[in-house]
């Protein structure tokens, strides 16, 4: 009965990987130059041309759940599952916030001098959910527990939420607009993997008694929502996920600016990832309304899990639908002060809740640099992360966390098999990443017998894109 328990609740905790890593951004690493389009990755007169991972880490995870939180934390640290001290009203929510960003491959190009202009192309393996669900969710799966939810029966199980994943193959291009004035953009060919929601609108709980305990009976069900996913059982997906089939074809699209003032301030502002995925004509879509359920006490696990799904199967037809990405909006200053470069950033989703404040700062000297990020998270979260690089030209290497004492606290009580002592949200947060740059120098004219980009006739993409809106007014 554990067994599939803890399953679940490590699926819904390891699907939250929320991977932002905001002590990179500002750095002109290559997670820089394609997560914030517009920005540098070569230095002249230093770098190389060619720039890649070459299928080597670079990869973020970070796991948050927001409530249930001593079920959450007993679950990571014994492998037992109870609802013990959970609270049975129905306005007391969990939530879970999801997205991650795992780059299998990328590779970019120097490609010209005069307009500093940058051609790169990745292979990403991306993956969101939002999801929030009552106390009902956890006690209805700890039997000891269910005469609690008798005195809160209505609403009870009502949740919402979504989860998807998908590759994204893009081309990524930045150039100068003028000396201090930069542009960059980011297109996006993605191929959906999974996509799962449920809205459970309504739900009421009716109890039968044995006659014999309180505590005895069964549990009736009754339920009204919504279900949309392009598979019924985990059984019916097929093939690798680290192979994409695009059945489910989409686009997505970046595009950002930097600009470096006369005082020295840089500033950068984006908006990532505006697109949508089109789920296939098999995929499923279920409407119930006021479907009666009944769970016999003494049911295992898989039991209840079973009669819970065969309310979606019975009530699902093939239909293909569309879901957004994830887009969100990113804004950031900085400057540096010799060693020493504080950036302040605002992150907000575009189309679901959440959204970061985050105070980077950060420690430089020879190559190497230590970051400090305390950020606050618009759902009620604070995190504090530290970060560590050694970057030159044609180097780095990341190592981090965006959430260095959850990580530590919950690790710890994994790692010992006990209860941790620690309050509040339930996180863990690791990121690390490798970058190396070759071919010949990019150096300036003055020093090279070849440097790309000095022919005259060469003209800038986006002045003749500007030049186009003008003549159009």
């Amino acid at each position: 009965m554990r067994k599939p328990l803890i399953l679940f609740f490590l699926l819904l905790l390891f699907n939250q990987l929320k991977a932002q890593q905001y002590g990179l951004f500002n750095t002109k690493t290559l997670f820089d130059g394609f997560e914030n389009p517009a920005q540098k990755t070569f230095v002249l007169d230093s770098s190389r041309k060619y720039a890649s991972n070459f299928f080597l880490p670079y990869l973020g995870i970070n796991a948050t759940t927001k409530g249930g939180d001593d079920v959450i934390r007993r679950l990571i640290s014994t492998g037992d599952f109870s609802a013990t001290g959970v609270s049975a009203n129905p306005k007391d929510i969990n939530r879970i916030y999801q997205n991650s960003n795992l780059y299998l491959f990328n590779f970019k190009i120097f490609k010209s001098y005069k307009f500093q202009k940058e051609l790169g192309f990745s292979w990403q393996l991306r993956t969101d959910a939002n999801l929030k669900y009552s106390n009902g969710l956890l006690i209805i799966f700890d039997q000891k527990e269910w005469s609690k939810i008798k005195e809160q029966s209505n609403d009870a199980l009502n949740n919402d939420g979504y989860s998807q994943s998908y590759h994204q193959f893009s081309v990524t291009y930045r150039e100068n607009y003028n000396k201090k004035l930069a542009f960059g953009a980011k297109l996006s060919l993605l191929s959906g993997i999974t996509y799962n929601e449920l809205k459970v609108n309504n739900s009421t709980l009716d109890f039968t008694s044995d006659g014999v305990t309180p505590e005895g009976g069964d549990i009736n069900m009754n339920l009204s929502g919504s279900y949309k996913s392009n598979f019924l059982r985990a059984k019916d997906q097929s093939g690798s996920i680290l192979i994409p089939n695009f059945k489910n074809p989409g686009l997505a699209v970046s595009f950002g600016t930097t600009y470096i003032s006369k005082t020295g301030y840089t500033l950068i502002a984006n908006i990532k990832d505006l697109g949508f995925i089109r789920w296939a004509n098999k995929s499923y879509v279920a409407n119930f309304n006021n479907t009666v359920l009944n769970i016999p006490r003494g049911s295992t696990t898989k039991e209840a899990e079973n009669k819970i799904t065969d309310v979606v199967i019975k009530n699902a037809y093939n239909k293909s639908f569309i879901s957004p990405t994830n887009a969100k909006a990113d804004f950031l200053i900085s400057k540096t002060f010799n060693f020493y470069t504080p950036s302040f950033i605002v992150s907000k989703n575009l189309f679901y809740n959440g959204g970061d404040v985050a105070l980077v700062n950060k420690f430089g000297y020879s190559g190497f640099s230590v970051s400090a990020i305390p950020a606050y998270n618009f759902n009620n979260l604070f995190l504090f992360g530290m970060q560590g690089m050694y970057q030159t030209p044609n180097f780095e290497f990341f190592m981090g966390s965006d959430n260095l004492f959850k990580t530590a606290r919950t690790a710890y009580a994994a790692i010992q098999s006990t209860t941790s002592s620690s309050s509040g949200y339930n996180g863990a947060s690791f990121y690390i990443g490798l970058g190396i740059k070759f071919g010949y120098t990019v150096e300036h004219p003055q020093n090279s017998s070849y440097m790309p980009g000095l022919d005259d006739l060469e003209t800038s993409f986006f002045k003749r894109v500007f030049s186009i809106f003008s003549k159009n007014r």
